[in-house]
């Protein structure tokens, strides 16, 4: 089903590469003009194609690691200088980062090639495209693709610049983030009448009017975060309309990790919005995804047991902090992670022969080049033994075992390479439960008979968890880092709870102004009227 879904969208991608990277406000050009395309049916679909290349583009890779290196989620320490990348991932996790930090810079130039290649694409097909329903359906979807950039624009760098209009060169000042909030929420109340309410191969990684209620839902649940006032009525409401629908179910434990498998796709019956990847095509779920791409996570001894064609790169692992919330022994949840002593199918240890000081650096018995042999044994600690100030843990054995790895998008071993078919799911139907789970639990006016306990309990049961006989906020939490893990929703999550000026691994800082990034260096310089955020 997947591989034909996949050609089928490969058309709507067909012009992928008539865009580029262009900050916010220098909106996207390209050959292709109001006045000379398009004018057939092929070549309307054709227009729309570069929005969602350039909505595939760093979602795996800068985006990933600004939502989960930054959090108690997920470490990415240097091995041996391998990997430190002029300080990179070691400001992420100390939130120490700065207005020219490279992934903060990537998001920005991401977010802004999305938002300007939409623009372009709303131009060329309100100029061009016949009136009627399907343009109607096509720019909604349009516009929602562009309030999801929006969205994590505004969740990221809180007061950013409105642009909609292609071709409006001048610069744009920062809009207050309440501002910000009220725009997306009527971009996408005004689309939602005409985007479809089908939910099967056909409208699979497009826009339909329940990712217009996700995304509603996810804004009023953060709204006294974005605004200072709080909206969790309407989450209540948004998250009804999709919960009503009858169009999502929960995935049982037996089908629950396929959901994030190389072959998943438009038949899981959770995604309320996935963004497609496919292996052929360029820059999809590539090596930088780490944990999202766990063959290069996988210590490089479990080759074999996964029959990978490559050895492993760089282990981006988990925190302690993180982990133990994963402590119901009968939940599925579990499973999408590695740790402690590893087997082969056969039940045999994962063996990796080296020697004594490629075991341990630190040896210093007389025979440090003595063959030595041991079973992979994942520990949760990561310890910066090498040197704390370039965020080292070395470059041995012991090194490459250190941190629980989670496997959640699981490679596949048939592609040979960096490239993966995993598609990314945005929104699940499990979101909804919870959003709405946590509304209630915030106060909100419980709808459909439905209480927050009971909608916990429904996500838990089916996920072989034991359930639960009393619920508070901090067991909502703990049950979304439970659900969501890699899923890039936790510095959302955790600064909706008031925890990312917590302590964790070797991060103190605690200056809540790293709740939003700066606005990249680069970005400034082009754009004059662009004011920095407080604290950079």
């Amino acid at each position: 089903m997947k591989r034909s879904y996949i050609k089928s969208i490969c058309s709507l991608l067909a012009l992928g590469t008539l865009f580029a990277c262009h900050d916010l406000d220098v909106p996207v050009t390209s050959e292709l003009t109001p006045e000379v395309f398009p004018t057939t049916d092929a070549q309307f679909v054709s227009a729309a194609g570069p929005a969602y290349v350039a909505l595939r583009g760093n979602i795996s890779v800068e985006y990933f690691h600004l939502q989960t290196l930054t959090t108690d989620e997920a470490i990415f320490p240097a091995k041996g200088g391998n990997w430190y990348n002029g300080a990179e991932f070691k400001d992420l996790h100390y939130h120490t980062w700065t207005k020219d930090h490279s992934t903060v810079n990537g998001n920005w130039v991401w977010l802004s090639t999305i938002i300007g290649t939409v623009n372009q694409s709303l131009s060329i097909l309100t100029t061009n495209m016949p009136e009627g329903a399907p343009k109607k359906q096509m720019l909604a979807e349009l516009k929602m693709v562009r309030a999801m950039a929006y969205f994590w624009m505004m969740d990221s760098f809180g007061n950013i610049p409105i642009i909609t209009e292609y071709g409006d060169y001048t610069p744009h000042p920062n809009v207050p983030r309440s501002e910000v909030f009220k725009f997306i929420e009527g971009e996408i109340k005004a689309v939602l009448p005409d985007l479809s309410e089908t939910v099967d191969v056909s409208t699979y990684g497009r826009p339909t009017k329940y990712l217009a209620h996700a995304l509603l839902a996810k804004m009023y649940l953060n709204a006294e975060v974005y605004t200072g006032t709080n909206r969790y009525n309407d989450c209540i409401a948004a998250c009804d309309a999709i919960i009503s629908s009858g169009k999502f179910a929960l995935e049982p434990s037996a089908s629950y990790l396929q959901m994030f498998y190389p072959n998943n796709g438009p038949q899981m019956k959770e995604f309320i919005f996935a963004i497609p990847f496919d292996a052929t095509a360029t820059n999809s779920f590539p090596f930088r995804a780490t944990n999202l791409h766990s063959r290069y996570d996988i210590p490089r001894g479990l080759v074999a047991k996964y029959k990978m064609p490559f050895t492993p790169d760089a282990a981006v692992s988990t925190l302690p902090e993180f982990y133990k919330h994963f402590n119901d022994a009968g939940d599925i949840r579990n499973k999408e992670w590695l740790t402690g002593l590893q087997f082969n199918t056969d039940g045999s240890p994962v063996l990796v022969t080296t020697t004594k000081k490629g075991y341990d650096q630190f040896y210093t018995g007389s025979d440090p080049s003595a063959p030595f042999t041991y079973q992979i044994n994942l520990t949760p600690e990561v310890k910066l033994r090498q040197d704390v100030a370039s965020f080292d843990v070395g470059n041995d054995e012991l090194a490459w075992n250190m941190g629980y790895r989670n496997i959640k998008f699981f490679p596949d071993a048939s592609s040979l390479n960096r490239n993966q078919n995993n598609d990314v799911p945005i929104f699940r139907y499990a979101d909804a439960l919870l959003m709405k789970a946590e509304a209630i639990q915030r106060g909100g006016s419980p709808t459909l008979g439905a209480t927050a306990l009971g909608l916990v309990n429904s996500l838990r049961t089916v996920r072989g968890a034991a359930a639960v006989t009393s619920l508070t906020l901090e067991n909502v939490y703990e049950e979304r880092i439970r659900e969501f893990a890699s899923e890039m929703w936790h510095r959302n999550d955790m600064i909706r709870y008031g925890k990312f000026e917590g302590k964790w691994g070797f991060k103190t800082n605690s200056d809540a102004t790293r709740r939003i990034f700066p606005i990249p260096n680069s970005a400034m310089l082009l754009n004059r009227a662009l004011v920095q955020n407080p604290g950079y």
